[in-house]
């Protein structure tokens, strides 16, 4: 069985992160999204609330396992025999982090990096500029899934 992970904090996933999943999807057999855990960092959504989401818009993918981590990402694929990690390329300043970490993670474990470029429509976007933007009150229905549409809505405006 053919398995990759895609990484990331996803506070929250975006359809940049979903476009990413669903083409690394199409790939591997099994694709585990890793939400990582960052016990320095307070993200707008919690673990388990970032987890339910990704599993919410990725249910129709059948092959897709969300998961949350701590520590490296390297251990994570080496205990579900995972031997490749796929990265979404925004530009070219995203490039000189990524092939480090690609650089790193294969010289501790072998686990390979493979870099999808992002689609053109989705290459400014993070889940900061959203959280940044919806705060503010812009319109970011065109950047998320319509259900984390509605929880980041619900959650701006409870805090």
């Amino acid at each position: 069985m053919r398995r990759a992970v895609c990484p990331g904090s996803f506070d929250p996933i975006t359809n940049g992160h979903l476009d990413i999943i669903a083409r690394a999807s199409r790939l591997y057999d099994e694709v585990y999204v890793a939400v990582m855990i960052n016990q320095s960092k307070k993200g707008l959504f919690e673990i388990e609330e970032r987890i339910d989401l990704i599993r919410q818009v990725t249910a129709d993918y059948g092959n897709v396992r969300v998961e949350s981590f701590h520590g490296l990402l390297v251990d994570f694929c080496k205990q579900r025999d995972i031997p490749a990690i796929v990265k979404g390329l925004r530009a070219v300043s995203d490039f000189d982090y990524e092939l480090q970490m690609a650089q790193m993670n294969n010289g501790l474990s072998g686990v390979e990096t493979l870099f999808v470029p992002t689609n053109p429509t989705y290459s400014f976007l993070s889940s900061s500029l959203v959280k940044e933007v919806a705060a503010w009150g812009g319109d970011v229905a065109h950047l998320v899934p319509d259900v984390v549409l509605e929880q980041l809505t619900a959650r701006l405006r409870r805090d």
